[in-house]
């Protein structure tokens, strides 16, 4: 086996090598950090490197391993990139601000003190917009994130450095956040597979534990691994008053979908969506078929308010934080920092009763849905990608329409409003400029295992590889 494909190893598969000691953690860390040193003055996914630090708690795994005393943990020895915008006690965080280039941690969060407590190693930040408030990765603190599989174009954001760093086989598993689809939708345009929980499944720190739009969870290159990470995350926690008090634990491997209840939107009744997305969902809807489930198109109800109902809720979300970084620190922030707290100034907000009443509208038409369907699938994102830079300020053309390059591209946030359904991202092809497409895997509140089985099975008869993000990343 080359470098090149222990880069690309699924975590289930490099964990059973490390128990039959084909393979030790020091070789895996080894190679994924050369691998790095190749691919980021191309992809610049990191916004910070522990390789040396990792290296030596890789040898300390591979000793537990050898011995077995003490008995390897769950995740003992696989690399891991964590987003710059958790906490890890004695480490910098910036959430990509220059405002928060010096700011170091005195405790860490919660999910990340479990994955490295199951024995996963940091050897690197994973980039993110400022503030984790953009669907690029570009900033000024930490430079351009580029997606794997075609330099031109952004992985996506807010988790583009760790979904980017997944695609480019610069580690094997890595964490995001989700508070509009910042892991879904970079996992969409990196061709990897990202989370987003229940509100609640996994702890997380105040104030955004407190958001029901807010979540952390993993991404990965497999439904597999992400099953692996998310049985490690959940769970409650002293930290977190929201944290679930039922802790769902998520098979690893899954049976057929034949005879599963699937339902389908292409566009949610008022996106504008790429033909090249839609004919990646039509052949996955075919794929599912073919395995012997039911899958039939909908109407879900939702119009133009349920946009306007996004821009309303995140404008309340970081209206304060916002204008208060512009007031003090207008000269360190990107300019779509800028754009943000110029839009904010204008902003006219509703009563947020009335926010809260148009969530429930949501949920009036979409909940018959979901209780007559094991699972509901739809685009993640519009188009595949943007360019790598494009500001919230432009637009593109998609289907006939002109689009926002901010809101309008991602079918993600609409799930963050309904805040307890999950959603699962998958790969679900590649369009015409190299960059992959996904489909969104939705299910009933607190009900995880569903979307995980029709994700697997996604999976498995749409066959993935990585062959073309790691010809690309190497320039």
């Amino acid at each position: 086996m080359s470098d090149l494909d222990l880069c690309y190893l699924s975590a289930n598969e490099a964990l059973k090598r490390f128990r039959e000691r084909s393979l030790s953690p020091l070789e895996l860390m080894q190679a994924v950090i050369d691998r790095a040193e190749q691919t980021e003055p191309h992809i610049n996914a990191f916004a910070d490197q522990y390789f040396e630090e990792a290296l030596a708690a890789a040898s300390k795994a591979q000793a537990r391993y050898a011995s077995r005393k003490p008995k390897p943990r769950a995740l003992e020895g696989l690399p891991l990139v964590v987003k710059d915008d958790s906490a890890i006690k004695g480490k910098r965080f910036t959430m990509g601000s220059l405002i928060y280039k010096d700011r170091i941690a005195t405790e860490t969060d919660p999910h990340i003190e479990r994955l490295q407590r199951a024995g996963a190693i940091v050897h690197a930040r994973g980039n993110c917009s400022e503030f984790c408030a953009a669907w690029i990765t570009h900033t000024r603190a930490h430079g351009t994130t580029r997606c794997p599989w075609n330099l031109d174009f952004t992985p996506g954001g807010s988790s583009g450095g760790s979904a980017a760093s997944l695609a480019a086989g610069s580690t094997i598993i890595a964490t995001g956040s989700d508070n509009a689809g910042s892991i879904r939708q970079p996992a969409s345009t990196c061709g990897v597979v990202g989370y987003k929980p229940p509100h609640g499944r996994n702890p997380s720190t105040a104030p955004g534990s407190l958001d029901i739009t807010s979540v952390v969870g993993p991404l990965t290159r497999t439904v597999a691994d992400s099953a692996l990470m998310q049985n490690i995350m959940s769970g409650p926690h002293p930290r977190d008053i929201t944290a679930l008090r039922q802790r769902v634990r998520l098979p690893l491997s899954y049976e057929s979908i034949r005879g599963l209840k699937i339902a389908y939107s292409p566009d949610l009744d008022f996106f504008a969506v790429d033909a090249e997305v839609r004919e990646n969902l039509d052949l996955t809807v075919e794929a599912l078929r073919s395995e012997g489930a039911l899958v039939e198109p909908v109407k879900v109800g939702w119009s133009r308010d349920v946009h306007d109902l996004g821009v309303e809720h995140w404008a309340h979300h970081s209206s304060i934080a916002t204008l208060e970084n512009f007031a003090k620190h207008a000269d360190l922030l990107c300019d779509y920092s800028v754009w943000y707290a110029e839009k904010t100034k204008q902003w006219v907000p509703r009563a947020f009763g009335e926010i809260i009443a148009l969530r429930a509208k949501m949920f009036e038409t979409f909940g018959p849905v979901l209780a007559k369907y094991d699972a509901f699938i739809c685009p993640t994102t519009a188009v595949s990608s943007i360019p790598a830079t494009m500001g919230p300020d432009q637009y593109l053309e998609v289907d006939g329409q002109r689009i926002n390059a901010d809101f309008e591209w991602c079918l993600t946030y609409p799930f963050n409003l309904l805040g307890q359904l999950p959603a699962l991202s998958v790969p679900s092809g590649l369009a015409s400029n190299g960059v992959p497409t996904g489909i969104q895997v939705v299910a009933r509140a607190y009900d995880d295992a569903p979307v995980y089985n029709v994700g697997a099975a996604v999976e498995r008869l749409r066959p993935w590889s990585y062959d073309g993000a790691a010809a690309v990343s190497t320039g």
